[in-house]
């Protein structure tokens, strides 16, 4: 879950970050990763990423990472009026190291503006799909051509992803986990969308990046450090295909991925993801009716695929001995789903990012719900958002036009991505209160309100004025939307 609550343009985790994390720590979560942690100050997402220490990891950088620790495992003493220190939880704090790559976004991405972002290849984002024209001018806009990475460049990369997990375990997280999926960097070195290197570091050989990475990382740390990698199924993998079908071509090079990972006896767990920018399919939320949809466990078929692989393996006779576990995130969203899943070997391990920001206290609801699957079984630990759009849509004036618009699905994808930043805001804020009830998302904060909040933040004015000026805030948004087309139309 990427929190947007750094500073501009990216920075140390701060107050926000530790309330947030001191929340979810009040209900013994079995694992709580992180959202991505950057490597570099200069390739960025959206402008708030969580950034590690530019240079050597003094005791004062580390600081803020060591509270962001002691926050996840409920050790953290927060100043008054904020929460008070519990007894610490058994919670294992998980560091997520990423690098975007391509995918690092003009004028927020940390650099100068339209100065390319590095990646394995000088191929620009969105090239070779069938996107609409409007979707590559938005591409065109946002993302810029990347520069082809010099050997040199990619030395400094493995380097800052060493030192992330050094400052991680240093700081007293128990384990990294390695951003190798949605198409940033690592990801973009296994992708034939984003590498067409001929070199060392080509498709062929793309592997031995990661596995430099992953044994840098164990030999400066110790053997219980945990290791993941965040891997993708494929750049999307379609939940429609039946269960007996064969696995596509990108599933199958996936597969080849996974069982290689596991020879190194270097990896604790890999988490079965997929989509990238180009194909944003994982950001978007399910509609709140589809609670007994199929795409519910997005990557389920795969990760099904990839655990009986994995056994297989471990009844040869070279077999390593020691073998990841596969951690399932997706669509998760109810009690008897994640039954299912584990009933049915999907996975030894199962995420939930989303239904952690609508329901913190999810562990304890869990519990009580598996006690009486009969009444709970198929639903949602809470509901999810309907992003419907904002009142002042209903006059005809207004809605015509927006018809008119037309929908870009990185953009609509982000509309989602913005409820829960704003949401998560919402856990902070609620906490730096010092309050100890149950904390529960504001559904009646639209889409666009949420775009809006989440780039305008200040807490005492959303307070203040959320419920007289939402339509306003939309408008505003709608606006800006409004004059890019035109723009994009005219220039």
């Amino acid at each position: 879950m990427y929190e947007h609550l750094a500073s501009f343009p990216g920075g140390p985790p701060n107050e926000y970050h530790l309330r947030l994390y001191s929340e979810w720590a009040k209900y013994d979560w079995g694992i709580v990763v992180t959202g991505n942690v950057q490597t570099t100050g200069d390739h960025l997402t959206l402008g708030r990423d969580t950034v590690l220490p530019t240079s050597e990891a003094t005791d004062e950088r580390l600081l803020p990472f060591q509270k962001l620790a002691q926050s996840i495992h409920g050790l953290y003493h927060h100043p008054p009026p904020g929460p008070r220190c519990r007894k610490p939880n058994k919670t294992l704090a998980i560091m997520q190291l990423n690098h975007p790559g391509r995918q690092s976004s003009n004028f927020i991405g940390g650099r100068l503006p339209f100065h390319p972002p590095s990646a394995p290849s000088s191929i620009p984002l969105g090239y070779g799909t069938n996107s609409s024209l409007t979707s590559k001018l938005v591409n065109f806009i946002l993302f810029q051509k990347p520069r082809t990475m010099s050997h040199g460049d990619i030395q400094q990369v493995v380097k800052g992803f060493i030192d992330g997990g050094v400052t991680a375990y240093r700081a007293g997280f128990d384990g990294v986990q390695l951003h190798v999926a949605h198409g940033y960097l690592l990801a973009q070195f296994l992708s034939p969308k984003a590498n067409a290197r001929k070199d060392a570091y080509c498709l062929d050989r793309a592997l031995e990046l990661l596995h430099t990475i992953v044994q840098g990382i164990r030999v400066s740390t110790s053997t219980d450090f945990v290791i993941s990698v965040k891997l993708n199924a494929a750049d999307y993998s379609p939940t429609d295909i039946a269960e007996d079908s064969l696995l596509t071509e990108g599933e199958r090079r996936s597969l080849e991925h996974i069982l290689a990972l596991a020879t190194w006896r270097l990896i604790d767990i890999v988490e079965i993801s997929g989509g990238d920018y180009d194909q944003p399919d994982f950001m978007m939320s399910p509609k709140p009716s589809a609670s007994n949809s199929p795409r519910q466990a997005f990557f389920a078929r795969f990760s099904h695929r990839a655990l009986l692989a994995l056994e297989n393996l471990r009844q040869e006779p070279a077999c390593p001995g020691y073998l990841p576990l596969i951690l399932l995130t997706g669509g998760l969203r109810t009690p008897g789903l994640l039954q299912k899943a584990l009933a049915l070997k999907h996975a030894d391990l199962l995420g939930i990012g989303r239904g952690s920001v609508l329901c913190p206290d999810l562990p304890s609801v869990l519990a009580q719900r598996l006690q009486d699957l009969k009444t709970w079984g198929d639903i949602p630990f809470q509901p999810e958002p309907d992003l419907q759009l904002p009142g002042i849509f209903s006059y005809p004036i207004f809605r015509s036009i927006w018809e008119f618009v037309p929908k870009v699905k990185l953009i609509g994808a982000g509309l989602g991505m913005a409820w829960y930043v704003v949401a998560m805001r919402h856990i902070a804020n609620t906490t730096v209160a010092g309050r100890d009830e149950k904390i529960r998302p504001e559904y009646d904060v639209g889409g666009l309100c949420s775009v809006f909040w989440m780039w305008f933040w200040s807490p005492v004015l959303r307070m203040a004025w959320q419920r007289r000026w939402t339509n306003y805030a939309s408008l505003m948004c709608f606006l800006i939307v409004l004059i890019t087309f035109v723009t994009f139309k005219l220039f």
